[in-house]
């Protein structure tokens, strides 16, 4: 499938765009800004494009008043239209934000209830009880989700609900022919029904990508009941950070075999070094020399990677309580620099050799600061080698093998006397024997 061959790009829309904090109906056309990154996006490599949410919401995006309409800060939908046509033109695949357990305040059923109360036909939509009372004085208590109260929970079991639901997502595909969708907040979703939104896009497109957001592990049921194609990997994103600041790779190799020897064989999960909920890489790590060696495990690793909007240029942020606007700026246009050149490098990489995309993994060899492993597709076998340290490393592993290029370099590795291990390097060892 096209989703394990690719590499993915965030963009948390709403603030990528400038919108304003709050939703006051008026138009502006800013989702077209996408279009003056459609080229860079392209020599960036990049294969698909996965959007942070895009529909009518009082405020943030998770809080969606109209699943049928674009957010009016961000346009109309013929200017979406527009964008995802231009990003397909470009080769580019489009995933939205499905955000599907929860809506805003503003949301039109969730109004006509606390206009008509009980005589609402959609007071079943939701999980209410009209002997109570919520936080916003409605005169009914209802259910928000973990405590939200902003983000009205919605009552999926309701078939009406399901059918709105499905109907929206029939529009997505039909209306901006996207390719795929991440579910916010999986795992409160009822497991039969993302197994019946995967049957009902499937049926739709055939290739359609379903992503779901798991903040832990031991989810195996995403897949075998909730029949997703991918899920978020977040240990392997604490892994990746937490194994570079503490010097210790054994973190990382044993989240590896745990996720992909264990509970999700045969499965690639969405991998990353930061997202719009996280406090950014070039923030968490406390050695930024570090920075280009975390991004050649992330595009090494099995996995399907994916890099935040702005973190190729070294962007910083921290997450902040109360406020995760540091973390998603607003950008007028490209601004790369040397680390973009050595992500565009490693994602041509992975561009070319199926390998790195869905290859067999291996470890070969292992301590605190160095990290040695291979990815095999038939008769194609990568190499690579991490070394933290900042002195040479010189490490003697069974390699199978006699002669090699190193793929960021061009240059020539012989194995028989041992190999070389630069000062905080990684380097990726094509086998040509």
């Amino acid at each position: 499938m096209w989703y394990k061959e690719s590499v993915f790009y965030q963009v948390y829309t709403l603030n990528f765009c400038g919108a304003p904090q709050y939703n006051d109906g008026t138009v502006v056309h800013r989702i077209k800004r996408i279009n003056d990154f459609v080229n860079y996006y392209q020599e960036l490599g990049i294969k698909a494009i996965y959007f942070n949410p895009v529909f009518s919401s009082d405020s943030h995006g998770y809080d969606t008043r109209d699943y049928q309409k674009i957010d009016e800060r961000l346009g109309t939908n013929d200017d979406f239209k527009e964008v995802c046509q231009n990003l397909h033109d470009h080769g580019i695949k489009v995933v939205l934000d499905g955000v599907f357990n929860h809506v805003g305040r503003g949301f039109f059923a969730f109004q006509d209830v606390k206009e008509h109360r009980y005589n609402s036909q959609y007071k079943d939509w939701f999980k209410i009880d009209f002997h109570g009372n919520s936080n916003y004085d409605d005169g009914f208590w209802y259910e928000g989700w973990e405590g939200h109260y902003e983000l009205v929970k919605l009552n999926l079991e309701n078939p009406e609900v399901q059918h709105y639901l499905l109907d929206c997502v029939s529009q997505w595909i039909r209306e901006f022919d996207i390719d795929g969708l991440r579910l916010d907040v999986a795992y409160s979703l009822p497991r039969w029904f993302m197994a019946m939104l995967k049957d009902h896009c499937r049926n739709i497109k055939d290739d359609f990508f379903l992503l779901g957001e798991v903040l832990g592990d031991n989810a195996g049921y995403m897949f075998s009941e909730g029949h997703l194609d991918s899920i978020t990997d977040y240990p392997g994103f604490k892994g990746l950070w937490s194994s570079f600041n503490s010097l210790n790779m054994f973190e990382m190799a044993h989240t590896i075999k745990r996720s992909y020897g264990e509970m999700y064989k045969g499965q690639s999960l969405l991998t990353f070094v930061d997202n719009h909920d996280v406090t950014r890489i070039a923030s968490q790590l406390t050695d930024l020399d570090k920075l280009p060696l975390i991004y050649g495990m992330l595009f090494s690793l099995p996995g399907i990677p994916c890099l935040y909007y702005g973190s190729e240029w070294s962007q910083t942020g921290k997450k902040e309580q109360g406020s995760d606007n540091s973390l998603r700026p607003e950008y007028e246009k490209p601004m790369p620099n040397e680390l973009t050149k050595y992500i565009q490098k490693l994602i041509s990489l992975r561009n070319e050799y199926p390998a790195l995309q869905i290859g067999r993994y291996q470890e070969l060899a292992l301590t605190n600061k160095q990290f040695v492993f291979e990815r095999t597709y038939e008769d194609q076998r990568i190499i690579i080698a991490l070394n933290l340290d900042e002195e040479d490393y010189y490490l003697h592993f069974n390699a199978n093998a006699g002669r090699a290029i190193e793929l960021m370099s061009g240059k020539e590795h012989d194995f028989g006397g041992g190999s070389k291990l630069l000062p905080k390097s990684i380097q990726y060892w094509l086998i040509n024997d």
